[in-house]
């Protein structure tokens, strides 16, 4: 296995990695409330907590 003799720049290494970026998160519409937010995660419409169009937590039915 090959092995380089000298220690490659910081800038040459920065150089091959310019191609991995961030991607934007994919965003879905609920069909119950809709409200804009990522897939596979719980979200919030007037303090009461949504997840997959159902209620799970309601602000109401604590007090």
């Amino acid at each position: 296995m090959p092995h380089p003799k000298r220690r490659h720049s910081t800038t040459r290494r920065d150089k091959r990695r310019t191609h991995y970026k961030a991607e934007a998160p994919t965003l879905a519409t609920c069909k119950t409330t809709g409200e804009v937010h990522q897939y596979h995660r719980g979200y919030f419409v007037d303090g009461d907590l949504y997840y997959k169009g159902k209620l799970v937590y309601s602000k109401a039915e604590t007090k």
